[in-house]
């Protein structure tokens, strides 16, 4: 989908605060409010806008331990792939996963309340997949940047 100027201004509002009205966006965007929401169901059928979410802070709800965890699969068929992609979207603790290039097949975002859930998440549901050979850990020590909005 080819994207206009406004279409670029109106996802970046939407992405700074989605729970704008379509009145507050219409005045911004000098549109009648009709048109920002022809826009926005455009925006959304064609996939562009996927979902509407509230970002939480991870240390508020008690999972504030970040770990990035590369993971290296044992064999790399497609059934095996597969599986493994199928069980790691199913665990809570994996806030995102990533198909990657280099030493190491995935990489794992990881949210726990501390080392001692990290350690209970490896050993009872990660590493007990068998279709991982090996993985590496990183603890953030600091969030530098978290942006969630795209610059269009």
């Amino acid at each position: 989908m080819k994207l206009d100027a406004i279409d670029k201004q109106l996802l970046t509002l939407v992405q700074h605060d989605s729970k704008q009205t379509n009145k507050q966006l219409s005045q911004q965007l000098n549109l009648s409010v009709t048109a920002v929401f022809e826009r926005i169901k455009k925006l959304e059928r064609s996939g562009v806008i996927k979902e509407y979410v509230a970002i939480l802070d991870k240390k508020m709800v008690n999972l504030g331990f970040i770990v990035f965890c590369h993971v290296k699969l044992t064999k790399h068929e497609q059934k095996s792939i597969a599986h493994f992609e199928a069980e790691v979207t199913q665990l809570p603790e994996v806030l995102e996963c990533f198909h990657v290039s280099g030493e190491y097949d995935y990489l794992l975002k990881v949210a726990v309340t501390d080392m001692a859930h990290f350690r209970t998440f490896m050993v009872s549901k990660l590493t007990s997949l068998k279709e991982i050979g090996s993985t590496q850990s990183s603890f953030t020590i600091q969030e530098v940047k978290n942006n969630t909005a795209v610059t269009l």
